[in-house]
């Protein structure tokens, strides 16, 4: 049972975490944490997580609708597999079963850790793939597939997701990097909630936590909006890598 002092801090971590989703991208390396600090199992924590905050992802879907437009298409072939991928992500993350998926969590952290590190990276280099390879055409059934492969990594458990499917999308298709990260927003908004749709009945969700959270994250999601011109990314995207890598760290000494 959770403590009134415990649902305070999972309220002011899911705001930070859903500003730094709204900013940068990375709040799981917050909120996360934050479940497992007060007590709750890590299998339970992450469930709790995803389920806490996919409303975030709405907001992000929405606010890149317009370069979705001309991509009726794409978004379709993507849609199944996203789906597919985030129910088979978080089946796979309850047959894993506390013990092992507790082993695993540094690793996972550290991994997700790289990535929002290496985000600036990708980002260049799919700036420069794109600009070179316009006149390719795009191949739909691999879009497909790395719809599949990204998001049965996002139902597992998801921190980073963005940045895997941003650089599996740009292999296959010939578009700006503006229109690919819609695509991408629309694809994690897709598994993030199959995914949590499936855990709902998994008995594994903290639903004191989980209300809170949504709403936290919401709300840092909102906030941030109004900071995004005043915030440097990357300057929050180092700090959220640091905090990631203690974390990880904390939890392969503890």
């Amino acid at each position: 049972m959770l403590s009134a002092a415990d649902l305070v801090l999972l309220a002011a971590a899911a705001v930070a975490g859903g500003g730094v989703n709204a900013l940068a991208g990375g709040g799981t390396l917050i909120t996360f944490p934050a479940l497992t600090a007060v007590g709750v199992p890590a299998l339970t924590a992450n469930v709790t997580n995803t389920v806490a905050l996919t409303p975030g992802y709405i907001g992000g879907t929405l606010a890149q609708r317009a370069d979705l437009e001309g991509q009726r298409d794409r978004a379709w072939v993507v849609a199944l597999p996203a789906l597919v991928g985030g129910i088979a992500g978080a089946g796979l993350l309850l047959v894993t079963g506390e013990d092992l998926f507790r082993s695993l969590v540094p690793w996972l952290i550290l991994a997700a850790a790289a990535l929002i590190g290496v985000d600036p990276l990708v980002k260049r280099w799919v700036r420069g793939r794109l600009s070179e390879g316009e006149a390719h055409r795009p191949r739909l059934g691999a879009a497909a597939l790395a719809a599949l492969a990204g998001s049965v990594y996002g139902g597992f458990f998801g921190a980073g997701l963005g940045i895997v499917l941003l650089a599996l999308y740009s292999l296959v298709l010939p578009e700006t990097l503006v229109r690919v990260n819609a695509l991408k927003q629309l694809t994690s908004f897709m598994a993030n909630a199959a995914a949590a749709g499936f855990l709902l009945f998994s008995g594994r969700v903290e639903w004191s936590a989980a209300a809170v959270m949504a709403v936290g994250a919401l709300a840092g999601g909102v906030a941030a909006g109004r900071f995004v011109r005043r915030v440097d990314p990357n300057v929050l995207r180092a700090i959220v890598v640091v905090i990631g890598v203690a974390v990880a760290v904390a939890y392969l000494v503890g």
